[in-house]
């Protein structure tokens, strides 16, 4: 019998994708025992950002992730399940569909806050491992690894809309896709 496939699930807007996603998806293949790290845009976001066009969002972290000879990958599965963008309900519908597949979810420790306002919480806990990255700047009990990178998708659309270009911050790829097709008001 072939053994589960474990895939670590890192959900959000990557509105844009920056440094910050990157390393922790290394983090997490380095130490939590996952085969692959899947990005996961979001297609509707549950609270309502306003963001650039789920394709360019897909296609900049299919680009962030291009050297990591395939175990880092990204999904357009929130495309495809059909409803308001609820992680239970793409988490429901990757394990129907991937029951060879055993998922982890990761979430960075500045979402805690959110997690009364997510639908059915307690039930993603029973359907996946929930692993809190320990995000700086958003201490909190129960996360595992170092803070990583202070980077936020936010702080990189001010400074592209102040005329700062963040290269220190998004990947030269992600920038130079950004750039050709007139992001972010490069």
């Amino acid at each position: 019998m072939r053994p589960f496939v474990q895939v670590a699930l890192f959900g959000g807007s990557f509105n844009p994708p920056h440094v910050g996603h990157l390393l922790a998806a290394h983090y997490v293949r380095a130490t939590l025992g996952v085969d692959e790290v899947w990005f996961m845009p979001t297609f509707v976001h549950p609270f309502r950002k306003a963001t650039v066009s789920f394709e360019h969002r897909v296609r900049m972290c299919e680009l962030m992730g291009q050297d990591a000879t395939g175990w880092m990958k990204t999904s357009k599965v929130e495309s495809e399940v059909g409803k308001d963008g609820r992680t239970v309900d793409t988490l429901e519908f990757l394990r129907e569909r991937h029951p060879e597949h055993r998922f982890s979810l990761i979430i960075g420790s500045d979402i805690l806050k959110d997690l009364p306002h997510w639908k059915d919480f307690d039930r993603i806990e029973r359907m996946v491992r929930v692993v809190v990255l320990n995000r700086a700047g958003h201490p909190a009990e129960g996360t595992v690894g170092p803070p990583l990178a202070i980077v936020s998708s936010t702080d990189i659309r001010e400074r592209l809309a102040r005329g700062e270009l963040p290269s220190d911050l998004v990947p030269r790829v992600v920038l130079d896709y950004a750039r050709e097709h007139h992001l972010y008001g490069l």
